[in-house]
């Protein structure tokens, strides 16, 4: 009979092959990357051909036979710095730069986990057994198909910081420089690491002001957190945050609706069990969702419900004090600080993957939970993870597939998701005979493999071929122009495209392939 050591062992063995295999398996066939970490790699190729730290450098609007330059604080900077680095070291593409940074940040995140998991009074086993769950989730695989740039850099992060919640419980430099540097390093993986900056800041103020019966004895255990921290988040705004536009920035006023509270309730089981994966996002969705509006919202409320009487179960039966503190925590500032972004309309989607460290931090409390009940329950919990890891792999197989025989690969390395081979071998000739044209886009990605030449990236047109005509319009000749577009987009369409480029006139059309055309032109108005 194995013993409960030989187990757990066995269990992070397997784990640690798996992350291990998967990160190779990326590193031979690089992933495609979302539309975020698509603007930072613009950003670090201007950086690599001269411009400033943290620069976009694009045509202007007013002439396009310029240049301007704006600091990019849409997004934090890490998911290009550090693969940049690893492109600097390893003399590697830009799509394997981010798969080595993927690889790490899986094995790190996971072994942060483990580490925060026995801290906070779990068994290694129950540590181990919750990695398994974390591991069965979408969300886990997904940066091996998509480079989601500063949601994977979060992973490799948090269990170190929230393990560093909980070991530092006494005032001292220690704790200061934490503090300092933890807000440093968060921000630079993701921007919105800024709200759990906040809530780890309320447990260590909390842990340190146990015993205090006095205002005056809060306040003086408060400083020890809170005066590192106001210097930690005023560098970033002075040096980062104030230099342009970030989600914060944009609120379209108030809208107060059934979605606006229950979302962020429902975060511990939308997270936790992949529901948001599974029902092809409840409220945001770019494939065909499982639910229309209407249901949707009734099952937002029943799981909010539901995850509510989990986080009252965990509270009342786990023993581990730390934990359920930090839970609850983290928990309550969430759901306080996305409400309030609803509310106010900020530029903040309805997705699970804002909320996954509430699932993660869930987890090991289900575990434990589910340890207390009787072998039916640990068998249906059993059953569930399992029907979510068939769910994930089917994703990740797929995904793999579509990689390594769909989607082209070009000069960055990247797997395009919006070009076919046959284009892109095209644009690829262009841009080598070319060393004055333009290129034009309407995803951030494709404008990574133009090596000789500049590049503009308009957004896809939504349905209603509505756009503000002043934020598209580039006035002004440079070159020849090459405006890549879906032969779908043919016609009117089309037509909108052009008309942002007044100064050209006398477009031609090719048919490059079956799915794609380009439109050309080098000709004065």
């Amino acid at each position: 009979m194995f013993s409960k050591t030989w187990l757990y062992k066995f269990i992070l063995g397997v784990i640690g092959i798996l992350a291990v295999v998967l990160g190779i398996l990326l590193y031979l066939t690089p992933a495609a990357i979302f539309p975020d970490p698509s603007w930072g790699f613009q950003v670090m190729r201007s950086m690599e051909l001269g411009g400033g730290f943290n620069m976009l450098v694009t045509p202007s609007q007013i002439d396009l036979a310029k240049n301007i330059s704006r600091f990019l604080t849409w997004w934090s900077p890490g998911q290009y710095l550090i693969p940049y680095f690893f492109k600097v070291i390893f003399a590697v593409n830009t799509g394997q730069a981010a798969a080595i940074t993927t690889a790490i940040c899986q094995i790190t995140g996971l072994a942060g986990f483990y580490t925060f998991f026995k801290k906070a009074g779990f068994s290694p086993l129950i540590s181990a057994l919750s990695l398994v769950l974390i591991v069965c989730q979408q969300a886990f695989f997904n940066p091996y198909i998509f480079y989601n740039g500063g949601e994977v850099l979060l992973f490799g992060f948090l269990g170190w910081f929230l393990y560093g919640c909980i070991a530092l419980d006494k005032p001292g430099i220690k704790l200061v420089l934490f503090v300092l540097f933890t807000g440093w390093i968060g921000f630079i993986c993701k921007s919105s690491f800024i709200w759990m900056y906040a809530a780890g800041l309320l447990f260590i103020w909390i842990r340190l002001s146990q015993g205090h019966t006095t205002i005056k004895g809060w306040i003086l255990k408060g400083l020890w957190p809170g005066i590192p921290a106001i210097v930690s988040v005023a560098c970033i705004y002075i040096f980062y945050l104030s230099k342009g536009a970030n989600p914060s920035s944009s609120s379209g006023g108030l809208k107060l609706t059934w979605k606006t509270f229950s979302f962020p309730l429902a975060s511990p089981l939308l997270s936790g069990f992949s529901v948001d994966d599974l029902s092809n996002g409840l409220i945001f969705h770019n494939d065909p969702p499982v639910f229309n509006y209407t249901w949707a919202i009734v099952v937002l409320l029943l799981l909010a419900i539901l995850s509510l009487a989990l986080i009252r179960a965990i509270l009342v039966y786990v023993p581990n004090k730390s934990y359920v503190l930090i839970l609850i925590t983290f928990y309550s500032v969430s759901v306080v600080f996305f409400s309030f972004a609803y509310l106010r309309e900020m530029n903040i989607s309805y997705e699970a993957r804002h909320f996954r460290l509430i699932g993660l931090l869930v987890t090991p409390g289900i575990i434990c939970l589910f340890g207390y009940l009787s072998q039916t329950y640990k068998i249906m919990l059993g059953l569930v993870a399992l029907f979510i890891t068939i769910f994930s792999l089917i994703f990740y197989i797929e995904g793999y597939k579509r990689l390594k025989n769909e989607n082209p690969h070009g000069a960055s390395g990247i797997a395009q998701q919006f070009i076919d081979h046959e284009s892109m071998d095209y644009i690829a000739k262009l841009d080598k005979q070319n060393h004055n044209a333009l290129f034009v886009f309407t995803s951030p990605d494709l404008g990574l493999d133009i090596e000789h030449n500049r590049f503009i990236t308009l957004l896809p047109l939504d349905p209603d071929i509505s756009i503000n005509y002043n934020e598209w319009v580039h006035k002004g000749h440079s070159g020849p122009i090459y405006i890549l577009l879906p032969s779908k987009y043919i016609g009117i369409r089309a037509s909108v495209y052009l008309k942002c480029f007044p100064g050209y006139k006398g477009f031609s059309l090719k048919e490059i392939s079956n799915d794609y055309v380009l439109y050309y032109s080098n000709t004065y108005r």
